[in-house]
């Protein structure tokens, strides 16, 4: 069973977060099933639910329920429930969230499950390293990915104007957005998204010019000289017509569906390439994948390959043996893999990933191409960012809105974004 929960106003995801130290040790008793929690589309909840159920036949008596939500309400919802002490036995864990979560002892160290009943041994020590937080392991992830951008292939042949490839600029990207739109071959169609508030593509940005969003102890590693001259780029998009219109853009949830390329109102946007599966599930138009733009045509590449996400196991579950057992399942059983597919990105265990990889169809082998073929693109993957990087993209998303909007000016939103980040880094 699994259950799609409409978009809420809960409490913000860090403020909840913070409560769980007062509260006490009891928690609800998850005896006689074993929870899960992630955020996704439904192509992903119909993945994950055939593995549950495939798990189900292979352990006689196992009830497993299931939630999904969209990314934007998916934090407050689990930050909600830790709190509450009705946490999931499994939780679908993000880079950017699992610092915070670990030392809030939200989540179950699992190193003493490896290798007995967690067999990671043909994973890339490299992402057993990103699931690590002061020692310990706490997340184990479901597949690798990279930042990218999403074409509408067809809308590009429409208008007869040349894709971007992986010497493209962001200045020759803003023309070929510009050209697109003029084109006017779709009514009320734009070149691309508007990225400004998309974290992985400022930080992409940051890379190429030596920067970072975090410094490896817990410090904003850019200034605001960078942040405005990222939002000033973005509002020259929107001068020139290249990127869609502030209302448009924000109809965008951080959802497959509300995408502006989805929604039939742009070429391009921006995701993860793990997303490509679901973003062709839902696009009738063959789709593509490139990286993110250039600085420069010699610019070194700011993309990285990464844990795509994690499945973690709740402090708070009684079933740890259960969840550690379903875990394991999920990303070593050959049937498995092949339901999943490379929806949650290319599978970390060798075994797996050879198993995939003789069946995957076009579709599938656009993002294992994507990943291989970065080349000099591709950097050292950066540490976990810190406690209260989640709450720093709502900051940018918020303040990238007000420059769209025409509320601030990009000077304005550089400092502002700077100063917040700064402000929530220093509490955590």
């Amino acid at each position: 069973m699994t259950l799609r929960v409409n978009r809420r106003n809960f409490v913000a995801g860090g403020a909840a977060l913070l409560s769980l130290s007062a509260l006490g040790t009891s928690a609800l008793a998850q005896e006689k099933r074993l929870r899960l929690l992630w955020w996704g589309s439904q192509p992903r909840a119909d993945r994950t639910n055939k593995v549950s159920e495939l798990y189900k036949t292979k352990n006689a008596g196992t009830t497993i329920t299931g939630e999904f939500l969209g990314w934007a309400d998916y934090w407050p919802r689990l930050a909600t429930q830790v709190a509450g002490r009705n946490a999931p036995d499994i939780i679908q864990m993000d880079y950017r969230y699992i610092v915070e979560y670990a030392r809030r002892g939200a989540l179950a160290p699992l190193e003493s499950y490896m290798p007995s009943k967690l067999q990671l041994d043909d994973f890339d020590p490299a992402q057993i390293e990103g699931g690590k937080v002061d020692g310990h392991f706490y997340g184990v992830s479901l597949g690798a990915n990279s930042a990218a951008t999403v074409l509408n292939t067809v809308a590009f042949k429409e208008a007869g104007i040349d894709m971007p490839t992986q010497k493209t600029t962001w200045e020759e990207f803003g023309k070929i957005g510009a050209e697109m739109t003029k084109a006017g071959k779709r009514k009320g169609y734009f070149g691309f998204a508007d990225g400004s508030a998309v974290e992985p593509a400022l930080e992409n940005y940051l890379r190429q010019r030596g920067k970072a969003l975090y410094t490896a102890d817990a410090k904003i590693a850019f200034g605001v000289e960078e942040a405005t001259e990222w939002f000033d780029m973005w509002a020259k998009f929107r001068e020139a017509g290249a990127c869609v219109t502030p209302d448009i853009q924000a109809l965008y949830k951080d959802t497959i569906d509300t995408s502006p390329l989805t929604l039939g109102k742009a070429a391009c946007d921006y995701a993860h390439s793990n997303q490509f599966v679901g973003y062709q599930a839902m696009v009738k138009d063959k789709l593509a994948l490139t990286n993110y733009m250039r600085i420069t045509p010699d610019s070194k590449g700011g993309h990285y390959r990464k844990p795509s996400m994690f499945f973690s196991v709740s402090a708070q579950s009684k079933v740890m043996d259960q969840a550690v057992d379903y875990i394991n399942f999920f990303v070593k059983n050959p049937d498995a893999a092949m339901i999943l597919d490379v929806e949650r990105g290319i599978p970390e265990s060798r075994a797996m990933r050879d198993v995939v990889a003789t069946k995957l169809d076009e579709t599938g082998k656009v993002p294992l191409d994507y990943v291989a073929g970065l080349g000099d693109l591709a950097g050292p993957l950066p540490p976990p960012p810190p406690t209260g990087a989640g709450e720093s993209t709502l900051v940018l998303r918020n303040i990238a809105e007000q420059v769209a909007f025409g509320q601030i000016s990009p000077s304005d939103g550089g400092k502002q974004l700077v100063d917040g980040i700064t402000q929530i880094l220093a509490r955590g």
